[in-house]
C-alpha cells in the first residue's frame, strides 16, 4: 500500500543552475538518484484550488497559524486513465503534513464536476476516509479550480541516509487559461529561468557535511509560496484583501531555521 501521510522538516533555497551543478557534483558520492523518473528526474503538473475571495491565497501569503492547501497532482505525461494524487498539505505551528490519495484523473474530474454520490460511496480511490477530508474542505471554503502549477524536478536520497532527501525544481511555469492537467506541462514563468528551488527533506537535522556545502557555495535560504507566487504573476500584482478579514493568529516569523514540512514523494510499503 502506498503511505499517504506526511510529517517531514524541510528547508528551502533559491540557487543558480552553476549552483546546482556544483551541488550535485560536491554531493555525488553521498547522495543517489531517486527511483522514480529517469535518473531521478520527472516532471509535476498540479492543479491549485481556491475560494472566489482567495482565502487560501491570503492565508498563506499572511503566514496564518493554521492554514491548508488543496492540490491535484500528476507525473510526467499522463492522460485521463492516469494516476492523480489529490492532497491536502496542512500547516500548524511550522509542522505541515499530507494527507494523499490516489485515484484514476478521470475520477477526480468526475468528483469536480460534483458527478459523485453525496456519501462518495461510488468514487475509485486508494483512501475514502482522506476523500471525504477533501470532500469537506472543498464545500467548506467553497474551493474552485483556481491555476496549474508545473515544473521538472531532479531528485536524490541519501546513499546511507534515506529519510535525508534534497530536490531541485527547474522550469517553475503556472497557467489559468487551461485547467487539464493532463495537457501537459506548460505556461508562464513565474521566476527566472535560471534560478532553481532548492529543497532539504530530512527527518530531524540537516547533516553537517550538507550544511558546510550549501555554506560554500552561498545558497541563499529563502521560502516562498509557488502558490502565492504564481497567484501573483497571473493577476498581475500582488492582490488587495478586498473582502477578507486579516488572520488573527500569524505565524512567528523564523529566520535561518528549519521549518516543518513535506514534499515527499509517494513511497510504497
Amino acid at each position: 500500500m502506498a503511505i499517504e501521510i506526511f510529517s517531514r522538516k524541510e528547508q528551502k533555497y533559491l540557487i543558480t543552475r552553476r549552483q546546482y551543478e556544483e551541488l550535485v557534483d560536491r554531493i555525488g558520492t553521498r547522495m543517489r538518484n531517486d527511483k522514480n523518473g529517469t535518473d531521478g528526474r520527472y516532471t509535476i503538473t498540479s492543479l491549485y484550488f481556491d475560494s472566489p475571495e482567495k482565502s487560501i491565497y491570503f492565508e498563506t501569503k499572511n503566514k496564518l497559524k493554521y492554514r491548508q492547501k488543496l492540490r491535484l497532482r500528476v507525473y510526467d505525461e499522463a492522460d485521463l486513465d492516469s494516476t492523480a494524487f489529490f492532497e491536502v498539505k496542512q500547516k500548524h505551528k511550522n509542522v505541515v503534513n499530507k494527507r494523499r490519495l490516489l485515484l484514476p484523473l478521470r475520477e477526480a474530474y468526475r468528483y469536480l464536476e460534483g458527478e459523485a454520490k453525496g456519501d462518495l460511496s461510488d468514487m475509485e480511490t486508494s483512501n475514502l476516509q482522506v476523500m471525504k477530508e477533501i470532500d469537506y474542505f472543498k464545500k467548506l471554503y467553497n474551493l474552485k479550480p483556481e491555476m496549474v502549477v508545473s515544473y521538472h524536478r531532479h531528485a536524490l536520497h541519501g546513499v546511507t541516509d534515506p529519510e535525508l532527501r534534497i530536490t531541485f525544481d527547474f522550469d517553475l511555469k503556472c497557467r489559468n487559461d487551461d485547467l487539464h492537467i493532463e495537457n501537459g506541462s506548460y505556461g508562464n514563468h513565474f521566476i527566472d529561468e535560471d534560478l532553481v528551488v532548492l529543497e532539504v527533506k530530512v527527518d530531524h537535522a540537516v547533516p553537517l557535511w550538507l550544511a558546510r556545502i550549501l555554506q560554500d557555495l552561498n545558497c541563499e535560504q529563502r521560502s516562498a509560496s509557488k502558490f502565492c507566487t504564481s497567484i501573483e504573476l497571473l493577476d498581475g500584482e500582488v492582490l488587495p484583501q478586498t473582502g477578507y478579514s486579516e488572520p488573527k493568529e500569524l505565524e512567528q516569523p523564523t529566520i535561518g531555521g528549519m521549518e516543518d514540512g513535506s514534499d515527499h514523494e509517494l513511497v510504497y510499503i
